[in-house]
């Protein structure tokens, strides 16, 4: 008896070395990549701040795409623009699902757009996403835009401490707005500030290494939860982004059917709900997935141009003559856009999304099937993430990488939608809004709100370094000293902002007046403007 204890505790001892001999290991036939160890593989360099360093040094060690094994996944890296544009855009029909990320599914309970899976699903939550987002519908979001990047000067002009939260404000309300139907108008507002601090958790989260170990080594994720920290505080987050979520949703859902609802997104996944299968959490979270997007990577980018402005005075000054020649003391408008003096405040924003990406390595694709590119093997299920650091940062592609220069773009007159479907992929000006089938539907509201906000902060304030009120001294802040996880910005800095002439000052005064007299006594808008449209469903295919 007990020699037949001993040899089946031998023979699973056996077995299980036989399933691990190849764990870590780099498999034959996989693109190049560093030396790996036993069962971790790659994990143990990945650093867990600031990992796009070190993915951009490994691109140039090991090419345009190459390899990292952790643990029992392989994770295949692009880091050109043609190999983005090869594999996401042109074989997208096996390039678009996303790899498990343990964690980050549970703290969404597996409802978050941006992490979905390929499938029915996702095409249908992405065919909504089309009828808030297409162009025609992005255009009409243009009083939104004007009163809430109004609404933010007068809160620079009279608060510039807060200048990235007044950032926050605008970005959140005016997707509130798009879509629940309502304005956010404090900084304060207790909603907004659940928002951003659960959006950072999550990113947190994501990015953690324990998270990883996860991802490589399902098993661990049997252990007993109360040694699984992370596993507890992904539940917490889980529960308090639902009770966010869901509390906007049914009361947005809740004027629908009482009919009381203003134009917005909400009204669309309302009409949509039963058709398409959609039930209250998944309904919330596509909500609330549009609110993430549009909200903290604009917010994120527009604090990096801030930072751009200290840090780079003359291409400051530039934008700021371009300005007053369009306008001259005139209040800028999103007309502006259509006019070709403004090519410098379009290139700016070009400039700024490849400057200072929010999703630095960008979010990973996974690939449904094998599959072969440049000779090497790319197994399925690999992760597939594109290095946009390494794109943006390539000085064969932008010379001096890491200085703000707009005068790279002046002759790119491509919106970011056109830039990403041009077929040649040297061309396409930057990868803040990823590639193929997962593409950023909301590239035309950003592309507008980023012009209208900068061309008014660039004709109303000057930017400059803070001082030290102890030793005199300019106060330099590192533009490489990022702070986040899974997205990334600026750390918080000092600045000092002030109006660049009492007569624009005024101006921005006399225009928020001329905005509250659109609103009624909680800041709320009297009527809807004109040519906002409801969302409707596409049935049509769209989107996939």
């Amino acid at each position: 008896m007990a020699t037949g204890y001993m040899s089946l505790v031998i023979g699973i001892i056996a077995f299980t070395i036989f399933k691990l001999r190849n764990v870590g290991r780099r498999p034959k036939g996989l693109p190049p990549g560093p030396p790996t160890l036993p069962l971790i593989g790659n994990l143990h360099q990945i650093p867990p701040k600031n990992a796009h360093i070190q993915f951009k040094k490994w691109a140039e060690e090991y090419g345009p795409v190459y390899s990292l094994i952790t643990g029992t996944k392989v994770m295949i890296v692009l880091n050109t623009d043609i190999a983005i544009k090869d594999l996401l855009d042109k074989r997208s029909s096996i390039y678009s699902s996303r790899p498990e990320m343990y964690i980050s599914s549970l703290a969404s309970g597996g409802l978050r757009m941006l992490l979905m899976q390929y499938g029915d699903t996702w095409r249908r939550v992405r065919k909504l996403f089309h009828g808030l987002l297409h162009l025609k519908a992005s255009n009409s979001y243009v009083p939104y835009q004007d009163l809430e990047s109004t609404s933010m000067m007068i809160a620079v002009l009279e608060d510039p401490g807060k200048v990235l939260d007044h950032i926050r404000r605008y970005t959140t309300s005016l997707t509130t707005q798009i879509v629940y139907g309502f304005r956010t108008p404090r900084i304060d507002d207790p909603k907004l500030l659940k928002l951003y601090h659960g959006i950072e958790e999550w990113a947190a989260v994501t990015g953690a290494g324990a998270a990883a170990v996860l991802d490589v080594f399902p098993i661990f994720r049997s252990l007993p939860a109360f040694i699984r920290p992370l596993y507890r505080h992904a539940l917490d987050l889980k529960g308090r982004t639902f009770d966010l979520y869901n509390g906007h949703w049914f009361d947005a859902k809740k004027k629908v059917q009482n009919g009381t609802a203003k134009p917005c997104f909400c009204v669309g996944i309302a009409n949509a709900q039963e058709t398409q299968k959609l039930d209250d959490d998944l309904a919330a979270m596509v909500a609330g997935t549009a609110l993430e997007a549009s909200s903290d990577t604009t917010a994120s980018t527009l604090a990096g141009f801030i930072l751009a402005m200290v840090l780079y005075p003359e291409a400051q000054k530039k934008a700021q003559k371009i300005m007053d020649e369009v306008c001259g003391e005139r209040f800028p408008s999103i007309d502006d856009m259509e006019n070709p003096k403004a090519q410098y405040i379009r290139a700016c924003v070009k400039e700024n999304l490849r400057w200072m990406p929010t999703a630095i390595l960008g979010v990973p694709h996974a690939v449904i099937k094998d599959d072969e590119y440049m000779g090497y093997k790319i197994p399925k299920g690999a992760g597939v993430v594109y290095n946009a650091w390494a794109v943006h940062m390539d000085p064969q592609r932008h010379p001096n990488p890491r200085v703000f220069d707009p005068d790279r773009y002046m002759n790119d007159f491509a919106s970011s939608a056109e830039s990403a479907q041009q077929a040649d992929a040297t061309k396409r000006d930057h990868y803040s809004f990823g590639a193929g089938r997962r593409i950023c539907e909301g590239m035309h509201v950003v592309d507008k709100s980023m012009f209208l906000v900068i061309a008014r902060l660039m004709w109303s304030f000057k930017f400059e370094k803070a001082v030290d009120e102890t030793t005199g001294q300019e106060i330099t802040p590192e533009q490489d000293d990022l702070v986040g996880g899974f997205l990334m910005q600026p750390r918080p800095f000092r600045l000092k902002i002030s109006p660049r002439s009492e007569k624009k000052a005024e101006t921005v005064r006399v225009k928020w007046r001329e905005c509250l007299a659109l609103l009624d006594e909680e800041e709320q808008w009297r009527s809807v403007p004109d040519g906002i449209p409801f969302t409707v469903f596409e049935g049509d295919g769209k989107g996939e």
